[in-house]
């Protein structure tokens, strides 16, 4: 296992004041409730973009909507409900996106009901116009994935599953790239926000050590890195794509094997036929 080592740079490659006018533009944010979701919903909706903040918690994310427009004096941000653990979920959301025809800038945070390993389900299966970007939360601190047991009955232990989940985040990433993106103005890039100290971040199963909670960030910090993915000019300018970026907006090196490509392959063969099994399931 490559050890955990978290560094932040004291000098920001970019900050909150460098993000753009973003008056036209409109933002999707999974995970908006809170942390470095909800500061990344707050600072597009301060730049004047409108806003979709996705969560699965209705109460939690009206809370965070109503809050975000009093900070912001802005109102052109709601919510759109989006369980990442259901597939069904997910397909009415992305219906009801495609049937608003609207300029989309996507921003992309046991087993679900449908029978998919939760944190695998969440962090990477949920989420399948120009110009636009999307922007995957990653990190490649794991040496491969163990598909035999990934979603199997003798699954790994939960901090190992959810470190696979956010490395299969820069393999689709950079799979979706070169399938999907070439010729088009659609910049696609993944992201290490930083060891930021999240509800996360202190989750018992999770057993992260204690010895790393002082070189934590805040949400605030660890939204900078998604912000720039999002909205900074130089992904356009200098055309990154597939890229991967550490605190704060600059790029960092990723592991082998988040630069295998037969890993990337194999993952997307194993996704599309996980899904295509759970959904024919369902009918």
């Amino acid at each position: 296992m490559i050890p955990l080592v978290f560094t932040h740079p004291e000098e920001k490659h970019f900050t909150f004041d460098k993000i753009p006018d973003l008056t036209g533009k409109v933002g999707i944010v999974t995970g908006g409730n809170s942390g470095i979701g909800y500061t990344t919903c707050r600072e597009l909706v301060r730049k004047k973009s409108h806003v979709f903040l996705l969560g699965r918690n209705i109460e939690k994310a009206q809370v965070a909507v109503e809050t975000i427009k009093f900070e912001t004096d802005n109102h052109d941000v709601e919510f759109i409900h989006l369980n990442l653990k259901s597939l069904k979920s997910v397909k009415e959301c992305a219906e009801n996106f495609l049937a608003s025809n609207l300029p989309l800038q996507i921003l992309t945070f046991s087993l679900t009901e449908d029978g998919i390993q939760e944190e695998f389900a969440v962090s990477h299966v949920g989420h399948y116009s120009q110009p636009a970007r999307i922007v995957n939360v990653a990190h490649s601190l794991v040496t491969g994935i163990e598909f035999e047991s990934l979603n199997g009955p003798n699954a790994q232990d939960l901090k190992q599953r959810y470190r696979q989940s956010k490395l299969a985040n820069i393999l689709f990433t950079d799979k979706f790239n070169r399938r999907y993106l070439e010729g088009e103005q659609v910049y696609a890039n993944s992201l290490h926000p930083g060891l930021v100290d999240t509800p996360m971040l202190r989750r018992n199963d999770l057993s992260f050590s204690e010895t790393l909670m002082p070189s934590s960030i805040s949400p605030e910090y660890g939204a900078i890195t998604t912000l720039y993915c999002a909205t900074s000019s130089e992904i356009e300018e200098t055309n990154y794509r597939g890229r991967y970026f550490v605190p704060f907006g600059i790029e960092g090196e990723k592991s082998s094997y988040a630069e295998d490509d037969d890993l990337a392959k194999r993952l997307w063969e194993f996704t599309e036929n996980l899904i295509n099994e759970k959904l024919s399931q369902k009918k």
